[in-house]
């Protein structure tokens, strides 16, 4: 037999905020929770048989009438909000209110799903450099590109720089059809995609018109000094370790580092060891460092990619 737990919002627009269009919002809570979740005039209810999940539902709905004073509510805020609500998370309500990323000119505000999503935050707000390592679908790359935006856009930083090593998997880039861009794209493309998934499109071209942000491969970052600049080394599992010497030592003053990579995806040639293993292996006793590790219980992607992952490593072992 349910139970059932109701909420009253005497305010109509926070109510319809809450809702969402079409109920959307509640439907994002009712699929948390596992429960339905229905309105009736300015009353929200929650049916479960589970009187355990009510204090949740009630904070949950709480939180989002006082966010909806403030912004807009989208899914992304109500599951970020979920786990830093959830018991079993160990993210708590200050850690989460305080660990977000809002990118100026967008309305996209980025809150940790978990706590290691919060511990990177933290570490890239306090920190000049940070190793962010851990499988694909953790959101390592995806949460240091904004931290860059916000950085550049906030002018806490001149310039963003991305940089990838570039891996030939079977042909030379100089066999490849195309220009230099054209050679290097299928290798950058991630990068961009996510600066176009965070910016509108038309600041993102008034950034790529001031020169705000670089998007190169690795070995095109030999020899130069980068001062006050935002720079991100993404899929740095592929480095060798004198790759990765040379880029920790491109860091000029003023300037951050955020170092992304899975350890379990190196595609160097066997012979060549991974510079970011011996990187984490040799500077963990620095604590101007940061090192953030993800596993397979952070991936936010999609659940089928943690399942995939978990079959992968079952295979390996």
């Amino acid at each position: 037999m349910n139970n059932r737990l109701m909420l009253v919002i005497e305010d109509p627009q926070v109510l319809g905020r809450v809702c969402g269009p079409n109920d959307s919002n509640l439907r994002e809570v009712s699929g948390l929770l596992n429960s339905r979740v229905y309105t009736r005039g300015n009353e929200i209810f929650l049916e479960s048989p589970d009187k355990n999940i009510f204090p949740l539902f009630k904070d949950l709905i709480e939180q989002m009438a006082d966010r909806s004073l403030k912004g807009n509510l989208d899914p992304g805020y109500i599951r970020s909000l979920y786990k830093s609500l959830h018991p079993d998370d160990g993210l708590d309500r200050g850690d989460f209110s305080s660990c977000r990323i809002k990118i100026p000119g967008s309305d996209n505000e980025l809150y940790p799903f978990n706590d290691k999503q919060a511990s990177l935050i933290r570490m890239m707000e306090e920190r000049d450099m940070v190793f962010a390592v851990g499988p694909a679908g953790t959101g390592k790359t995806y949460l240091a590109i904004a931290q860059a935006l916000k950085e550049v856009l906030t002018k806490k930083k001149r310039k963003i720089i991305l940089t990838r090593p570039v891996v030939e998997a079977g042909e030379s880039l100089g066999f490849l059809p195309g220009d230099l861009e054209q050679k290097l794209n299928p290798y950058l493309r991630p990068l961009y995609d996510a600066m176009e998934d965070l910016l509108p499109n038309d600041l993102l071209v008034r950034m790529n018109e001031n020169n705000l942000f670089e998007v190169s491969p690795l070995a095109y970052m030999r020899g130069r000094s980068l001062k006050n600049c935002f720079i991100v080394l993404d899929e740095a599992q592929n480095t060798t370790q004198s790759q990765m010497k040379m880029f920790l030592t491109r860091m000029g003053e003023g300037s951050k580092a955020i170092i992304t990579g899975d350890v379990t995806q190196i595609d160097l040639p066997s012979r060549k060891k991974s510079g970011l293993i011996h990187a984490c292996r040799i500077l963990k006793d620095i604590d101007d460092i940061g090192f953030c590790y993800f596993d397979k219980t952070h991936v936010i992607r999609s659940p089928l990619v943690k399942k995939i992952i978990v079959a992968y490593e079952s295979e390996e072992n």
